[in-house]
Order: structure tokens, then C-alpha cells, then sequence
């Protein structure tokens, strides 16, 4: 048995791993690299492996970077059956569809064919099976799936493989509990070998009840400026995390009289959605529903669908709250929102996510003081603030304290999705405190297991 790295090797994006036992070839993701243009252009390269040869996906979750190639395999010829939870399902058709259009416009600013069709995404959804946590999944040649909750995103998961009586669990993208709506991640008992995340190696985010207090002060600080309070926020977790803890601050009074704007359709079509999937949120988010309560719809709070009330935010005078995407600030309505604000003293900019290197959230995070947007020179006079306890992912302790629920010994570990100092500082801890065999594998690299 072997496993090739195809993506998120010393680097974050672009998850694709394939495994190949005897006469079986699968993949865990298909995703896309994100980044700067030359990360963009990489999606165009071609698949390493014939996607013909491929007989099943496991898809970890719904994140782009980790199916945005799925219509892709598919149009260069893979049939078989796209293993998924029930949510990232229904979230995968949601952002294939939005991806679409910016991968659509990336390739005719750069001149060169489109990555795929729409009929790509239509092909691709129909090839996908779906299961709640913890149902064995009997793929093809005796090979045993099961998924676990990673408590990253809706409907995420922690995959179990099992092949002639060896387990190989792949992680996925570990949360980061406790958070809104999202049950905690689930501790793994067995794996012979385990494909971990590293994004956040090589540090520690602030504890939970800190960042609600620190929301608070934020809010505060946007009205006694009578300013704007900008948060680039992805769609998926961070948009419904952030609306329902600026909910709880208004029900216990702590936040008063300030409009809040979700100007992001793909960020409101995400929302309608989790009201399908209530089995699968957290005893809080179940009580609130107990109690006939919507933590989605409270007065303050308003979604903008068309470009014309978007427009219109940014002559609207007095304090507010915009949430848009994206969430590296890479397309989407907030790069007009920052264009028009970012100048003005009296505004913050809340970071909330993984920046990757290359994107203008980045550069924001990094205190750049001038910036290029839709190819205007913007000079930031805003306060950045940077929130890293709404990070989606494990920090180190996490990851330390995760991998210390497995039952000893794992054969080796390969760290995957972080940048190389992240995964160097997560390797030499887990080593010196855990005794662990770590290796970081390069891209393209395939190793015998």
C-alpha cells in the first residue's frame, strides 16, 4: 500500500492524497490551491494521475481548497462514486457553483480556457454518496470507510480507512472547540497511520472567552467612532459563528443599536442551509431551537442580495457591522467595501481566518500600509484587528492534545496542510513530548506505508 501528495504538501491548499492497494486507486479531496495568481494557475496543471484510474473520492469537507477540482476529475474522465457526510454535500453543490464564476473570470483576465463547465458540477453531484457519522461504508475491494466528526465545519469530517486490518485516518480540518453551533471534534481511538493537518503548528490561539469579549470590544470601539466595522469572513462557519455571538451580545445587552449587513449571497444561501442539518449542531444551538429562537434572525441583523444594496452600503453614513466575502479578502463584495473604507481612520477591519500567503488578507494582517485593489492604490489608514480564536483549525496545543488520544503506537504520522514552519515546530513537539515518527512529505512525493 502506498500514498502519493498531490496537494497541501508544505503548504496549506490544493488537498488531494491518493492511495493505491493492489488493484485499488482512491483519493481523500480534490482540492483547489489558493493563493496568488501563480497558485491560481496551478489548478490548470494536469492531474499527476489518470483520473479514469480512480476508483472512489472521500471528501473530508465541503472548503474549496478541498473539492474545488472534483469537476475537474470529472471531466477528464473519473465515473466512480464521490463519498461524503450528508452537509458536505449539500454545502459542495452551494460552492462548485460560486467557485465557477470566479474561476470563470480568473481564466479570462489570463486569457487562457476555462478550468471546467457547469456541466462538470452537475456530473460530479451526481456522483456523490452521502452518510451521517459513524456508518461503515463498504467501498470497493474490502476497503472500510467511516467518518468522524472534526468539528471544523458543518458536516466535516475525520476520515477512517481501513485496509487489510491496517487503519489509516486522515484528518481532515480539526476544529477548534468549543464553538457555536458546532459540536466538539471527535478523539480517534486506532490508527496505524495518521495524514495530519498542521495550519496552526507553530502556535497557540487566545482562549474561547476571550474572543467574545474582545468581539464586544470591538463593536464598541466601530459606535463611539460612529464607524465601520469591516469582517472579511468565509461563508461557510465564520459568517454563522460571528452572527450568532453578535446575537448573543445584543440578547444580553452588551451590543445595542448598530446595523449589521451580511452582504455575501453565497454566505446567505449557507445560512438557509444549516437550517436543514439542526442533528447535527451542539446542545446550545438544540436549545435555542428548543426554544422556538432563530439565531439567525434577530432585528439588527440584514442580508443584502443584490449589487445595488451592496452599493449602497458604502454611502450609508453612521456606525455598522459588513460581513462579505471572500475570506482572504481574494474576490467578492468586501474587496469594494475595503476599497472604500480601509482610508478611513474611523474603521476597523476584523480578521478572523487563515490568511495564505499571496492574498490581500494577508498583506492587511501583516500591517501593509498600501495596497493594490481592483487596481486602485488604496492607502490603509483602518485599525486591523486580527481574531485568531475564530480560526476554524486545531492550534498547536490542539494538535498535540488530539494526537494524545490515540492509542499508542502510531507507525508514523505525515503532517500536511500548513506552511513549513508550522509543520517543523509541530513535528519536533510531537516528537520530543509524544515519541512519534514524523515526516513531512514534499509534493509529488509517493511513500510506501
Amino acid at each position: 500500500m502506498k500514498i502519493s501528495f498531490y496537494g497541501a504538501a508544505k503548504r496549506v491548499t490544493g488537498s488531494n492524497f491518493l492511495v493505491e492497494h493492489q488493484n485499488t486507486k482512491f483519493l481523500v479531496d480534490c482540492g483547489l490551491f489558493q493563493g496568488d495568481k501563480e497558485a491560481n494557475l496551478e489548478n490548470w496543471n494536469n492531474f499527476i494521475f489518470d483520473p479514469r484510474d480512480i476508483d472512489f473520492v472521500i471528501v473530508t469537507h465541503s472548503h474549496i481548497d478541498h473539492i474545488g477540482r472534483l469537476p475537474l476529475l470529472y471531466k477528464n474522465g473519473f465515473r466512480g462514486k464521490v463519498y461524503s457526510t450528508k452537509p458536505t454535500k449539500e454545502f459542495a453543490d452551494i460552492f462548485l457553483e460560486d467557485e465557477y464564476g470566479i474561476l470563470a473570470d480568473f481564466a479570462k483576465e489570463n486569457n487562457i480556457e476555462k478550468l471546467f463547465d457547469t456541466s462538470d458540477i452537475l456530473g460530479i453531484s451526481n456522483q456523490f454518496e452521502s452518510y451521517d457519522y459513524y456508518q461503515e461504508i463498504a467501498a470497493k475491494n474490502n476497503v472500510k470507510i467511516k467518518f468522524y466528526d472534526a468539528g471544523h465545519i458543518l458536516g466535516s469530517a475525520i476520515v477512517e480507512v481501513i485496509v487489510d486490518n491496517k487503519t489509516i485516518i486522515f484528518s481532515g480540518d480539526l476544529g477548534n472547540p468549543p464553538v457555536p453551533i458546532l459540536r466538539d471534534t471527535d478523539f480517534i481511538k486506532k490508527a496505524d497511520y495518521l495524514i495530519l493537518e498542521s495550519t496552526y503548528g507553530d502556535r497557540n490561539h487566545e482562549p474561547y472567552k476571550d474572543r467574545l469579549l474582545k468581539l464586544e470590544r470591538i463593536v464598541e470601539e466601530t459606535c463611539n467612532n460612529n464607524g465601520t466595522l469591516l469582517i472579511p469572513a468565509f461563508a461557510m462557519e465564520r459568517t454563522q459563528e460571528i452572527i450568532y455571538e453578535l446575537n448573543q451580545l445584543i440578547k444580553e445587552g452588551k451590543v445595542k443599536n448598530i446595523p449589521i449587513f451580511i452582504d455575501s449571497p453565497l454566505a446567505i444561501k449557507v445560512t438557509q442551509s444549516y437550517r436543514n442539518f439542526p442533528t447535527y449542531f451542539d446542545k446550545d444551538a438544540l436549545e435555542w431551537i428548543k426554544n422556538n429562537e432563530d439565531f439567525f434572525d434577530f432585528p439588527e441583523l440584514k442580508f443584502i442580495k443584490s449589487s445595488e444594496e451592496s452599493k449602497k452600503l458604502d454611502n450609508l453614513p453612521g456606525k455598522k457591522i459588513i460581513i462579505a466575502g471572500s475570506g482572504m479578502s481574494t474576490a467578492g463584495r468586501i474587496l469594494f467595501h475595503e476599497k472604500r473604507y480601509l482610508s478611513d481612520p474611523s474603521t476597523i477591519l476584523l480578521i478572523v481566518g487563515y490568511q495564505a500567503k499571496g492574498t490581500l488578507g494577508r498583506l492587511l494582517k501583516e500591517q501593509t500600509k498600501q495596497v493594490i485593489i481592483s487596481g486602485q492604490n488604496v492607502t490603509v489608514r483602518a485599525k486591523i484587528e486580527i481574531i485568531e480564536a475564530y480560526s476554524a483549525h486545531a492550534d498547536l496545543e490542539r494538535l498535540k492534545y488530539w494526537v494524545s488520544k490515540i492509542e499508542k503506537p502510531i507507525e508514523k504520522i505525515f503532517l500536511v496542510h500548513g506552511e513549513p514552519e508550522a509543520q517543523d515546530n509541530l513535528m519536533h513537539r510531537l516528537q520530543e513530548e509524544q515519541g512519534i515518527d514524523i515526516y513531512i512529505p514534499e509534493f509529488g512525493e509517493t511513500v510506501e506505508l
